[in-house]
């Protein structure tokens, strides 16, 4: 074992604080490309929307899997130090590899702007994205088990106080990039044609791996580097299998009995290994119901977005998009850790109650479970607030009279009479099969059928004009708008095509009497400009929409005023969204404490019950749960279409609980152990044999034993 006098700082390993700013660095680098990958395949690569997420979801299920291949690494053959060091290396140029995938200029040979040949940055973009995910992934286990190794035996107060400040780095860091890197990718760079600056929003992560290897390199002389002790998990695997195999040959009723199933491994392994095996198993045992809390705390990425995506995010004098709430939980977590630190743990010990670990866990995932419960509210909160879209058989109908005279229209059941430039109210809701006749006349006029089939499951617009004509358009929106952006159509009722372009989109040759498709933009004040050849020069053609918020959709109706200028009126298709983005903090508030008991605490909590050899094995096991979470999320949200969304964060709240409960049951039956005092024991007990070895004629009686 190389040791060196670590410099105190603090009363800490002075090394620590480089592995701190190490994983700072680190993590800023992998939030800040994983931020920005899902536009970059949506955007650069024109995937859709379900390829896209899985390939992401695929990617971040990788980086969970590949710690356990560093540990394996690291435990076994480069020890902590060169590992880190070496797959550092391949992920810094993963990093690399990704940006210089992202430069359009690299096969963009006629220089408009689009790569030539797109197979190429695919090609170099997957090679990129499985490079990051081995090296994120290996180091992950090391990088905390390397940390812990620093502290002497007795420092388990600031080996703890290490892990939070280990957890908060990881989230400082997260929070900075999730702010920066899409600032980074608005930019506009290019050498020939000027487009979104990927290559830079991919290699400012790049350029941080990089430094953060530096530093980890930097402290090289303090820190305190363990010995690999040869293939560790082959020899756990051979000895379990071992114990199996010779538990299955002794079965019958002649044999005495052992107190633990391993301790058939006797005949050929070393008490040391089985009773370090006995420490992991007993871990990697409650480990099993972990996953769940996963399961829920990684939907704030995706569900929870999504709800924030039909609220409306006027927080005050604040405007926040709904992808921004993420920020809410690390935002939280950069607090919470000291709180929880600092004050609350030594509160509930002041008060005499031993908060152990496990505890500690089981209140995590109770609050998660909490915070779904809260979510769920929320949704019916927003439920109430939401239009009503046609389901199964039914359609809707919205009827627009762009004419200038009064028109009459009888629908089954209703009859409708509408002024000049004026609509229903509503959509309204027909049976597609029991649509029997629609009809539509203006005074002094014969009534004229509508004759159109109606497709099930959509909304339409009847546009109406005298005396007798109509157009139905079929709504191309059959949901709120996605991300919270606003939807805006037009009506042109010029009797020349119009186009209208608003704030970068083009609405492109909109034909008389008849509706554009929806286009959709965030929130705020858009300008717009309509041009036609039936526009005299002379007239105004720039006009500005009025503040559109969440979640809307508009109509705007073009129209001829007095003379042969344009004016514009709106109409609205679906209301903006009014339930407030601040009633998700509630949930993000007891999702985030539930982290801070669970997660820093199952960091420690690896750590601490792990024999010396196989720290990174169970920081690997605890990762894996990460993953597994992941997977059950991709499994629940493609199996179960809930027609409700409250439903299903019930659902997943009541799952929790009952694995809460499980988990607690189980933590009843779990002893804390101390490995380096089992591990001290067992090197006194080593020397006591070699003495007696030396003095042969005590050796005489203990052969007649292994003659069996």
């Amino acid at each position: 074992m190389g040791m060196s006098k670590s410099q105190g700082c603090f009363g800490y390993p002075l090394s620590i604080f480089f592995i701190v700013a190490n994983e700072f660095c680190e993590r800023f680098s992998y939030y800040g490309m994983r931020g920005i990958l899902i536009l970059y395949f949506t955007n650069f690569f024109s995937w859709d929307d379900n390829m896209s997420t899985a390939i992401y979801h695929t990617f971040v299920a990788l980086c969970y899997l590949t710690p356990i291949l560093g540990a394996l690494i690291a435990d076994s053959w480069l020890g902590k130090f060169k590992t880190i060091v070496s797959l550092s290396i391949v992920y810094t140029i993963g990093q690399a590899v990704i940006s210089v995938s992202s430069i359009n200029d690299l096969t963009d040979h006629n220089h408009d702007g689009t790569p030539d040949s797109l197979p190429v940055h695919v090609a170099l973009s997957m090679i990129g994205l499985a490079l990051i995910a081995l090296g994120t992934g290996g180091i992950k286990p090391c990088v905390s088990a390397f940390g812990g190794d620093q502290f002497e035996e007795g420092q388990e107060k600031r080996r703890n106080r290490f892990f939070s400040m280990f957890y908060l780095a990881i989230n400082a860091g997260s929070l900075l990039s999730t702010i920066i890197t899409p600032m980074l990718r608005v930019q506009q760079c290019g050498i020939h044609s000027k487009q979104a600056c990927y290559p830079l929003a991919f290699g400012v992560p790049a350029a941080l791996m990089a430094v953060a290897l530096i530093v980890f390199i930097l402290g090289s002389g303090m820190y305190k580097k363990f010995q690999p002790q040869g293939n560790i998990m082959g020899k756990v695997a051979k000895c379990i299998h071992f114990a199996i195999k010779n538990r299955f040959r002794h079965r019958s009723k002649a044999f005495p009995k052992r107190e633990h199933w391993l301790d058939w491994a006797k005949e050929k392994y070393d008490e040391r290994l089985i009773s370090q095996i006995k420490m992991v198993m007993r871990v990697m045992f409650l480990y099993i119901p972990l996953p769940m809390f996963w399961a829920l705390f990684d939907q704030q990425g995706s569900r929870w977005t999504l709800q924030a995506a039909t609220m409306s995010g006027k927080i005050g004098a604040l405007e926040i998009q709904p992808d921004q709430m993420q920020t809410v939980n690390a935002i939280l977590i950069v607090i919470m850790v000291p709180i929880f630190d600092a004050v609350l743990y030594p509160l509930i010990a002041k008060c005499g109650l031993n908060f152990t670990s496990l505890k500690k866990m089981t209140v995590g995932m109770f609050l998660a479970s909490l915070a779904f419960v809260v979510a769920a509210i929320v949704q019916v909160e927003i439920d109430k607030t939401l239009p009503v879209f046609p389901k199964g058989n039914e359609i809707q109908i919205k009827v627009l009279n762009i004419g200038n005279t009064t028109m009459n229209i009888s629908l089954p059941g209703e009859m409708v009479t509408l002024d000049s430039l004026s609509q229903t109210n509503a959509y309204m809701t027909f049976d597609v099969n029991k649509l029997t006749s629609i009809n539509i006349s203006s005074p002094g006029s014969p009534v004229t059928a509508v004759t159109d089939d109606f497709k099930q499951g959509q909304r339409h617009t009847l546009l109406v004009w005298a005396p007798n004509h109509y157009r139905v358009v079929k709504d191309d929106l059959n949901q709120k708008p996605k991300k919270g952006e606003n939807g805006i159509r037009f009506v042109n009722t010029f009797n020349e095509l119009i186009t209208v372009t608003m704030s970068g989109k083009i609405y492109a040759n909109v034909s008389s009497n008849n509706a554009s498709n929806y286009q959709f933009f965030p929130s705020g004040v858009k300008g717009f400009t309509i041009s036609s050849t039936e526009i005299p020069p002379q007239c105004q053609s720039n006009f500005n929409t009025f503040y559109l918020e969440f979640g809307s959709a508009y109509t705007y109706l073009v129209r001829r005023k007095n003379g042969s200028c344009p004016e514009v009126q709106s109409f609205e298709d679906i209301s903006a969204n009014t339930v407030n983005m601040a009633l998700q903090i509630p949930q993000y508030f007891l999702l985030t404490c539930g982290e801070v008991v669970f997660s820093v605490t199952g960091l420690e909590f690896s750590y601490s019950q792990a024999p010396s050899n196989m720290k990174s094995v169970l920081q690997a096991g605890w990762l894996l749960t990460v993953a597994i979470g992941n997977i059950i999320v991709l499994i629940v949200a493609g199996a179960g279409q809930f027609s409700k969304q409250w439903a299903e964060y019930i659902l997943f709240a009541a799952l929790l609980l009952v694995v809460c409960i499980i988990f607690a049951i189980m933590t009843r039956f779990y002893t804390y152990i101390n490995p380096a005092e089992i591990e001290a024991q067992f090197d006194e007990d080593e020397k006591k044999k070699s003495l007696e070895n030396s003095n042969p004629y005590i050796m005489l009686g203990a052969n007649s034993q292994t003659q069996m």
